[in-house]
């Protein structure tokens, strides 16, 4: 191996670790079940939209449009991640195997749904104090939306009143497209 191919490699290892903020460096589970995966091995090099989800809510129904986004932007690289949390209003009581047929049968949820997270200030889990401190805010509602960059970079919070077919989160969205 060339001294110019051995110093490409050394550069890009940082350069690979530095996409990796330790707030996506955690291991999940699916909401299928399985072994946990990490999140930034996983998704690294896409963009993510990150929201804390629920079955009994009043945005529930943004679940539709959540679907249609991964639906047409997916191969162009966003992903979809959803996290059901029943931080809001007790809003997300059900087993994990409960949202997910309820997910999936009444809104053809395809998009990636990893277990029930805590994402209110007081109890957040990792992943959600790292992207609260990111952002500047904690999710006050359920439905609250993270966009992050390639880089891994949080570039945009969006409450649960914007809507997944918002024009302004669409524009950001495929700006990091």
């Amino acid at each position: 191996m060339s001294f110019l191919a051995i110093l490409t490699v050394l550069l890009a290892v940082p350069a690979a670790q530095a996409a990796c903020p330790d707030y996506l460096n955690v291991n999940k589970r699916p909401l299928t079940g399985g072994e946990a995966i990490n999140l930034c091995e996983t998704y690294r090099g896409q963009v993510m939209l990150v929201v804390n989800t629920a079955s009994k809510c009043g945005f529930t129904r943004q679940f539709e449009g959540l679907e249609a986004l991964y639906a047409r932007y997916q191969d162009r690289g966003l992903v979809v991640m959803g996290f059901p949390s029943n931080d809001f209003g007790g809003q997300e009581p059900g087993t994990e195997e409960q949202i997910l047929e309820f997910c999936r049968l009444t809104y053809g949820v395809q998009f990636p749904m990893f277990e029930k997270t805590h994402a209110a200030r007081e109890q957040a889990d990792p992943l959600y104090r790292g992207l609260a401190r990111e952002a500047g805010e904690f999710p006050a509602w359920n439905f609250h939306k993270y966009l992050i960059d390639r880089e891994g970079r949080v570039v945009g919070s969006f409450p649960s009143r914007v809507t997944p077919e918002s024009p302004e989160l669409i524009r950001a969205i495929e700006a990091l497209l």
